[in-house]
């Protein structure tokens, strides 16, 4: 059968035109045998392919289907046929293959999980319906967790993991608090694509209790909660107050944790990951960073662009989202995250994979008797789906065969058909990801020719755009169209109308002047129809104003402005969405005429939100976007396949991703033979793989369990796969840490760490112990013990080398030949003293000592050292009084000389030097006695001035407390001060040793005197102690003092002086305010024609004293002069110093811990002449300054 109307050529579609093509499909795809004509059954109503349901309410699986004689129905459940008559619980609907499972009675919805297929037929065929997976909704409870207080200081990043039940369908998450508020999220804070919850950096106002992920199941409209996180954020200030107590000064958090760092990321890990999604499905890409300031997200797609109409960006621009991915959406996308202090990029390469996807679907087939025709299965997908073909539901390859019939791979060509070539073909298209399955079918009729469209139809048409007139016709043979316009026009020329094979007439632009009355004719060999349609052209509708792009603050107010301008004739609706879905039904948002008002504005505001003008004939839309901007499940189904001894295959289905892509799996074993109830890591995969290959060990019982983990930690566990236990074997290793010491010293005692369970291979565990003398010829000797880890020799020679070695085996052989290790035998105490200890004494203070090494055999143990133990000679009351106190000194290793550092001078010590082995000390080597020489003595212990009078002091002191040798003599000097701190001659005096008294005469009265005093020995001066004095006045200089203190302290003559003070004041500012004004006032050249001669410093070549001051604050001594209030000095320095006692040369340590060197002492500074401050003077003594 031919068409007499011609098909448009390809010029006439354009690009513009793609929406009316699909339209044309539709309207193709649509035309149908009318049903009071004999046909084969059409599946009309279906149940979905991946049918989840709720097991608390009964189970509906659809199946309606049309034909003529009405089909009959029957059904087949995983494979086999489902005899409906025998479960009281299932019943089919009258007229309808419908079924209806009773479950809300009795039964559960689990017993009817499984694959169904209904199958619809009559006379003329058999169509069958997609497989149809049943499946019950589950919505599990969290898993019960204790969670921990977190506590971080300012600045930190932060993951809270959500981790949700694995449900089917998976559940949405979302974060609220106690109230059932939901958390505010920004570019700071945001929930991932598997739902947990993002900090880049906290803040102390992120601290709170009630941090609880939800998950909703909507399938049962049921919401599970999450324990509550408490969340502490501290301040450095806080932090430092918490932990003073117990760090150092270093360890205070100071500006450190506050300080700016570039971004790193969160999510994904690493440089790169991989993503791959199916063909039409939407593409999520998420990448969230750290750092501080909070990094910005950005998105680049490699080597391309991105989709503009497809693309969208969600959380804040961490998401990117491709919708109605294609496999041109293949290829490398960048995401950025940038802050002040730098950037950081992550690769994610994208494959797009593709279930089946018709390219031609077959299409119902009406042929005459005698006609051709072909049926065309066509699909595409990623793989490239395999084509096979039925016949009422059976494999063509086993159907009947038809002489008019012949398939040619994709096509079934028919020829010179009859009324027996009625049938119903099935197409299935079928690949890794998915199938497709299409019916068609064949049906043989000879009809004249019928018009479906109503009489008199008006289609209205809005101006410049196509105008479809539609004329449904049938008949078989396939009739002719033609249109006319007008009553009397002629039939319309398709260079400027398009005729359609369906029948309609395509006006590719209609204008004001295509308004008229067009009619249909409709043709073939049998009769003829025509029909009548009326076209009306109205003006479009537009929005003359858009909403705009807006950027607001949390809490603000935002206005979107739409403004319509439409037909006059026409009443349009405008609508609101949000993300391409209704507005959030919440007081916050306020509809008008022209305007959209969301208040109080929050995160979950941001995204898309689009006015939409629609008419009964146009729709038009605009814009704007709003910018406010989750962990894996647990893998399931586990299955253990290829189970041989020492491996087995696993394989599993990966959970929900929750939109952030698998970057891996980690599997772990359980032992439940030897550790029930302990997991073990085992392996790890990448994300795209679900399957493993993995080793075992033999003699264990083993189960697994698999966790997904992506860029934001890892999911719950999997349910555990079936338990396998592989064979026993023989041992693959010997034990470790063998090791042989003796614990006495006729013993070996040998010590290994054991296999456990896990590394035994099998029952009946043992060892082989073999041990014999390294040096000797003796053979193995050999001992087999059970499943300890000690073994002891007894009877061994002391300290003597030993081979050992441990073998493992239990009752399927031995393990490999186990390596030798030497060891030891059982040490004793050393039998020998070093010989030949000699002592040189190096300083007073210092002193070598050397040594023989005792011979190797005579130690009978590992050397450890030598000990040298030395003590100083007491007197006989001093020895009654205490015990005497022995120092000790260690020299690790073979050193035979060391050195005693922080002797006493002038003392009598005793040493001896013993060998120590790891059992402990050997006998003493004989005592070797020394003396230490003289050092320089200590300061006098303390010195007072008693009786002063007007010419004489007198000088108690008491010796050093540390003589250090035999003292000779004192030394005494001193020097006066005068009322302006000047030093005076310095006089240096000889005292005998054995005076504790000295009077010093003719001295001046009134005067004070510093005075330096210390002792000395043939070693040389000790440390000097210092003090001052002042002799007294006489009695007419007291009494004028006396008075002139008596004066000062009177009301009047304070009074006085204030006001001389005013008046000077005054003077001196007259004085500054005529030198401003140019002035002279020859102050200077008076002073320096009046000079005081009394108040010229004294030359020292005069012999008079020279100055005594301190520039810096006018104190009349220097900080080294130290005069208690008692007027009593005691000794500066520690009594057990070292260094008080040397002789000028700094002491330092060897490489052994030992001093070398002298020690030295700190001395006070000789005073210097004529340049010594000393303390200020007394209040008498100033007074005599005065007058």
């Amino acid at each position: 059968m031919q068409l007499k109307i011609m098909m448009p050529k390809k010029k006439h579609l354009s690009a513009g035109r793609a929406p009316l093509i699909l339209f044309l499909c539709q309207m193709i795809s649509a035309l149908e045998v009318p049903l009071d004509l004999v046909q084969p059954p059409t599946i009309t109503q279906q149940s979905p392919k991946d049918y989840i349901i709720d097991p608390r309410e009964n189970i509906v699986i659809q199946c309606e289907a049309k034909g003529k004689p009405p089909p009959s129905f029957s059904w087949t459940r995983n494979g086999t046929h489902f005899d409906i008559d025998k479960d009281p619980l299932v019943t089919m609907k009258s007229g309808s293959g419908t079924l209806t499972v009773n479950i809300m009675s009795e039964g559960k919805a689990e017993t009817y999980e499984g694959v169904y297929q209904c199958t619809a037929r009559n006379e003329r065929g058999a169509a069958i319906s997609n497989n149809i997976v049943i499946r019950p909704s589950r919505s599990p409870l969290w898993t019960k967790e204790k969670l921990e207080r977190i506590t971080l200081r300012n600045g930190q990043s932060l993951v809270l993991p959500c981790r949700p039940p694995v449900g089917l369908p998976p559940p949405i998450i979302f974060w609220m608090d106690n109230s059932f508020q939901r958390l505010p999220q920004s570019e700071r804070v945001s929930q991932g694509l598997n739902g947990d919850l993002y900090f880049s950096n906290v803040l102390p106002e992120d601290t709170r209790e009630d941090y609880i992920c939800y998950a909703r199941f909507n399938h049962t409209q049921t919401i599970q909660q999450k324990q509550p996180i408490s969340v502490k954020v501290i301040s450095v200030d806080e932090l430092n107050d918490t932990i003073a107590a117990n760090l150092s000064d270093t360890e205070f958090y100071g500006a450190k944790s506050h300080r700016e760092r570039p971004p790193t990321f969160l999510t994904p890990e690493g440089n790169a990951s991989r993503k791959e999604e199916l063909r039409g499905n939407v593409l999520s890409l998420e990448c969230i960073a750290e750092g501080l300031p909070t990094p910005i997200i950005y998105w680049i797609k490699e080597d391309g662009t991105l989709p503009i109409n497809r693309t969208f960006y969600r959380n804040f621009k961490k998401t990117l989202q491709i919708v109605q991915v294609t496999e041109a959406d293949s290829g490398n996308y960048q995401c950025i995250a940038k802050n002040a202090l730098g950037a950081i990029h992550h690769i994610i390469s994208v494959t797009v994979k593709a279930a089946p996807y018709w390219i031609i679907a077959p299409q119902n087939l009406v042929l005459s008797p005698g006609e051709d025709g072909t049926l065309i299965c066509r699909a595409n997908g990623n793989p490239k789906p395999r084509i096979s073909w039925l016949l009422n539901g059976v494999l063509i390859e086993i159907a009947p065969d038809d002489p008019s019939r012949k398939i040619d791979g994709d096509t079934i060509i028919f020829s010179n058909v009859q009324e027996r070539s009625s049938a119903v073909y099935q197409c299935n298209a079928s690949n890794e990801y998915g199938y497709l399955l299409a019916n068609a079918f064949v049906n043989v009729l000879a009809e004249p020719p019928r018009i479906f469209t109503s009489a008199d139809t008006l289609y209205q048409v809005i101006a410049n755009r196509p105008a479809l007139l539609d004329c449904a016709f049938f008949g078989s043979p396939l009739p002719t169209i033609e249109w006319f316009k007008g009553a009397k026009g002629s039939a319309l020329r398709e260079d400027i109308y398009v005729l359609h094979e369906n029948g309609t007439l395509e006006i590719p632009v209609a204008q004001k002047d295509s308004t008229g009355t067009y009619t249909c004719v409709a043709r073939n060999k049998l009769g003829m129809a025509k029909n009548d349609i009326h076209l009306e052209i109205k003006d479009p509708t537009r929005i003359i104003k858009q909403p705009e792009y807006a950027v607001v603050q949390r809490g603000s107010t935002v206005s979107f402005e739409c403004i319509v301008k439409h037909d006059h004739t026409l009443i349009p609706t405008v609508t609101w969405l949000k993300d391409h879905g209704e507005l959030p039904s919440d007081g916050r948002f306020t509809v008008d005429k022209d305007h959209l008002v969301v208040a109080d504005v929050s995160d979950d505001d941001g995204g898309t939100y689009t006015c939409v003008a629609n008419t009964t004939l146009d729709s038009v839309s605009a814009s704007a976007v709003l910018s406010v901007v989750d962990v894996p499940n647990p893998p399931f189904d586990l299955e253990l396949t290829d189970q041989l001894d020492r491996s087995v295959q696993l394989s599993w289905t990966p959970g929900d991703d929750n939109n952030s892509p698998i970057t891996k799996f980690i599997i772990e074993y359980e032992d439940a033979m030897h550790e029930p109830g302990l997991w073990h890591h085992q392996t790890e995969v990448p994300g795209a793989q679900t399957t493993a290959q993995l080793k075992l060990s033999p003699y264990v019982n083993y189960s697994f369990r698999v966790m997904a983990v992506n860029s934001l930690g890892r999911s719950l566990p999997s349910e555990a796969s079936e338990q396998y236990l592989t064979k026993a074997a023989e041992p693959d290793k010997n034990p470790t840490a063998v090791e042989g010491l003796g614990s006495e010293p006729d013993n070996l005692v040998i010590t290994w760490k054991p296999l456990n369970g896990f590394e035994s291979n099998g029952p009946g565990l043992q060892y082989k112990v073999s041990w014999r003398q390294k040096d000797g010829d003796d053979e193995w000797t050999s001992m087999v013990v059970a499943d300890v880890s000690k073994y002891i020799v007894s009877g061994t020679p002391t300290f003597v080398p030993y081979l050992i070695k441990v073998q493992a085996l239990n009752d399927a052989g031995f393990a490999p030949e186990p390596a030798v290790v030497l060891g030891h035998s059982g040490e004793d105490l050393p039998m020998v003293a070093p010989g030949n200890v000699h002592v040189n004494v190096v300083n007073s203070t210092l002193a070598e000592v050397r040594w023989d090494p005792v011979p190797l055999k005579s130690i009978r143990g590992h050397l450890q050292g030598y000990r040298i133990y030395y003590w100083k000679a007491q007197s006989s009351s001093t020895r009654n009084r205490r015990h005497i106190e022995k120092k000790i000194l260690t020299f690790q290793g073979s050193k035979t000389h060391g050195m005693l550092p922080g002797l006493e001078p002038f003392s009598h010590y005793t040493l001896n030097v013993r060998v120590v082995n790891g059992k402990g000390e050997g006998p003493a080597s004989p005592d070797r006695v020394f003396n230490t020489p003289e050092g320089v003595p200590s300061a006098p212990s303390s010195l007072k001035i008693v009786n002063p009078t007007l010419d004489s002091l007198t000088l108690e002191w008491e010796p050093p407390s540390h003589p250090n040798g035999i003292l000779t003599e004192y030394t005494l000097k001193y020097q006066p001060i005068n009322s302006t701190h000047e030093l005076g001659p310095l006089v240096d005096l000889k005292i005998p040793a054995n005076k504790t008294r000295w009077t010093l005469k003719n001295l001046n009265f009134s005067t004070r005197y510093k005075f330096y005093f210390y002792a000395q020995t043939v070693a040389g001066s000790g440390s000097q102690i210092t003090e001052e004095a002042i002799t007294t006045m006489d009695e007419g200089k007291m009494a004028m003092a006396s008075r002139q203190v008596d004066i000062a302290t009177q009301g009047w003559f304070i009074g006085l002086m204030c006001a001389v003070a005013l008046l000077i004041l005054i003077l001196l500012i007259v004085c500054f305010i005529r030198r401003n004004k140019g002035g002279k006032y020859p102050v200077k050249e008076k002073e320096d024609a009046h000079a005081d001669p009394e108040i010229q410093p004294m030359k020292e070549d005069d012999g008079t004293f020279g100055e005594y001051s301190d520039a810096e604050d006018h104190k009349p001594l220097k900080k080294g002069s130290r005069t208690p209030s008692d007027r009593t000095v005691k000794k500066e320095d520690s009594d057990d110093s070292l260094v008080d006692y040397g002789e000028g040369v700094n002491g330092q340590f060897n490489e052994d811990g030992s001093f070398i060197g002298q020690y030295s002492g700190k001395k006070e500074k000789e005073p210097a002449e004529g340049n010594e401050s000393s303390e200020a003077p007394s209040p008498v003594n100033a007074m005599n300054s005065f007058v």
